[in-house]
């Protein structure tokens, strides 16, 4: 342990020119006086510490000493290929191991390309975690996870599935951190077919022997086709959609954006009316809002609007309702019959409250 922390403070040194006991003591996580018998030791090692006295004084070497301990360790390179996601680190347990790593690099580049760390973590972060979810603690069970999948060794795992407990023994293959959530991509011992286990289900972790691993497994590739058929799974139900342009624009930001894809790529173009249960009225009852104020026919705002249908794979019709509402007038819901009374009855309930005037309009003896 101490002879690991020497060679950080030698690193440290080579790398920053001179720092305080303090930082020392900051960096190494240990006390002054520690730093200070460190210090010493090195010095009776034969590594050239000089220590300046005085306010702003502090240690350096001595004659542009440079060490030849940059040698990277093979778990120190892999996590410091990952420390652009510090907080995954932490939670994968190799927080030191990508710190050693970066020291180390440092340490080995020319003076003049030193600060090319520091100039590239001030200008760019990457957040992994989706907008709007407060931080959740690492599951209990990834650090053991994450170890077999480094050192390619099987894991004998419970799982919650559906409120039971299940075994599996597994190949772990690779860890996804998606939208703040761990996913575990592993192959069933026996079972020969790779599946994806959520990480915060796993309650137990058995480490067990080697694994021969298929070195053309793509994670990546692998991600992306299961997340994507999961996507499909769920969209279990179908709307039929009169949309405008704006509503065209405006499908793959309130629904699945797959499914708004492949709903607008198959899209019909509509005249006015088809499809309708009734032509559609503006708030004084006439037909075609804004013909009057814009000339021409019902046909021909239609076929300059470019209304479309498109049928919409949707994961149900209440998940249906509440993003669909999003797009307002843009939308007019087609199919099947019960969501669009649903939309109706909304609609009637709107007008209802809205009424006329704003509520603080009205004055006592208005008869409200």
């Amino acid at each position: 342990m101490r002879a690991s922390r020497l060679i950080r403070m030698v690193l440290l040194l080579q790398t920053r020119g001179a720092m305080t006991g303090a930082e020392l003591a900051a960096e190494l996580e240990v006390s002054e006086r520690t730093v200070s018998r460190d210090v010493l030791a090195l010095s009776e090692a034969g590594v050239p510490v000089y220590a300046d006295r005085g306010r702003s004084g502090g240690y350096r070497l001595v004659g542009g000493y440079r060490t030849r301990l940059t040698g990277i360790a093979r778990g120190e390179a892999e996590a410091l290929f990952l420390s652009g996601v510090p907080s995954a680190l932490r939670d994968m347990g190799l927080a030191d191991a990508a710190s050693a790593a970066r020291l180390k690099v440092s340490a080995a580049l020319l003076p003049e390309l030193r600060d090319a760390p520091r100039t590239a973590a001030q200008r760019f972060h990457l957040d992994a975690p989706g907008w709007w979810r407060a931080p959740e603690a690492a599951p209990r069970q990834l650090p053991a996870l994450a170890e077999a999948v480094w050192d390619d060794r099987r894991v004998r795992v419970r799982y919650r599935r559906r409120g039971d407990d299940v075994e599996r023994e597994l190949e772990p293959y690779g860890l996804v951190l998606k939208a703040g959530v761990w996913y575990l991509a592993a192959r069933v011992v026996d079972g020969g077919d790779r599946r994806v286990y959520r990480v915060d289900r796993v309650e137990g972790v058995t480490s067990g022997g080697r694994f021969e691993r298929d070195e053309d497994f793509d994670l990546p590739a692998f991600w992306a086709e299961r997340s994507a058929a999961f996507a499909r799974s769920i969209l279990r139900d179908e709307v039929v959609l009169r949309l405008t342009p704006a509503g065209r624009q405006s499908l793959r930001h309130v629904t699945d954006r797959v499914a708004a894809e492949e709903a607008l790529a198959k899209a019909e173009p509509l005249p006015p009316g088809r499809g309708s249960a009734e032509p559609r009225r503006d708030a004084r009852g006439a037909e075609d809002a804004g013909e009057a104020g814009r000339g021409g026919s019902a046909a021909a705002r239609s076929a300059e609007d470019g209304d479309v249908r498109v049928v919409l794979a949707v994961e149900s019709l209440d998940v249906a309702e509440s993003q669909l509402r999003a797009l307002g007038p843009e939308c007019e819901v087609l199919e099947p019959p019960a969501l669009r009374a649903r939309f109706a009855d909304a609609a009637h309930r709107m007008a209802a409250l809205y009424g006329d005037r704003p509520r603080d309009a009205a004055r006592p003896g208005d008869g409200v």
